[in-house]
């Protein structure tokens, strides 16, 4: 960001939708419009040749999507990146690319312009999160009525599964849910913070409050926001090798 505004370009297939997006980028005085791309392989090559500070990449263009397009910029050249989609099942794997927004269509004009302000944040202050993909989560994203909000992985206290749904527990006992497999989410998690306690469930290290025995030989964590989760007897060896270790 070279100067007081954020600069911007849009790509989307649909003409109607890149136009919608191009035209609320100019009413937003924050903002400054550089270019428009109707396909993932022009995107790829305005974003290098304009290098602009934020990207507003639509998910389904043909050929090239907004994934591939994210891959196959150069790392040098890579802005910030917002997703805009009609869907909702590729959160996650928007966000292992570090994405700082994920916006679902039809998008208001409001929505953007939070988009906006969150990029010039994160910019003004030197912190992208984007990190190469492969390391770890630092938000997951969740659906909060019709919005996807970025729930930060410091605020999840447990994550339980039930076949690829999973529940996220907050601190005050709050609860979110993502059609995600959990050992796919885990393997996207610090192992350093979150552990498996059971086939069906992580939970935050910190956040082990008190751990129970049972009958079977098996464990009930209480957790810092009075939530129960099983730890099973086949994981007690957890309980010596990182919750009892001093």
């Amino acid at each position: 960001m070279t100067s007081d505004r954020l600069t911007v370009v849009v790509a989307d297939d649909e003409r109607p939708a890149r136009a919608f997006l191009a035209a609320t980028v100019r009413t937003i005085a924050e903002a400054e419009l550089v270019g428009e791309a109707s396909g993932g392989a022009e995107a790829v090559a305005l974003i290098e040749r304009v290098r602009p500070d934020l990207a507003l990449l639509d998910l389904h263009m043909p050929e090239i999507d907004g994934l591939a397009v994210v891959r196959l910029v150069r790392p040098e050249c890579l802005p910030l990146i917002a997703f805009v989609t009609a869907y909702d099942e590729y959160a996650v794997r928007a966000f292992e690319l570090n994405a700082i927004d994920y916006l679902l269509k039809p998008v208001e004009p409001e929505r953007i312009r939070q988009t906006i302000v969150r990029a010039r944040e994160q910019l003004a202050m030197h912190v992208t999160d984007r990190t190469a993909p492969g390391q770890y989560l630092l938000r997951i994203p969740v659906r909060h009525h019709d919005d996807i909000v970025l729930l930060p992985v410091e605020r999840i206290i447990a994550i339980e599964s039930d076949r690829d749904i999973v529940y996220l527990s907050g601190p005050t006992g709050e609860q979110h849910t993502l059609r995600y497999p959990l050992k796919d989410l885990e393997a996207r998690l610090d192992p350093r913070q979150f552990i498996r306690v059971s086939r069906s469930a992580l939970v935050r290290v910190d956040a082990v409050r008190r751990a129970s025995p049972l009958p079977n030989g098996s464990y009930m964590l209480v957790l810092t926001n009075n939530q129960q989760v099983q730890l099973s007897r086949a994981r007690a060896q957890v309980l010596r090798d990182v919750l009892f270790r001093i």
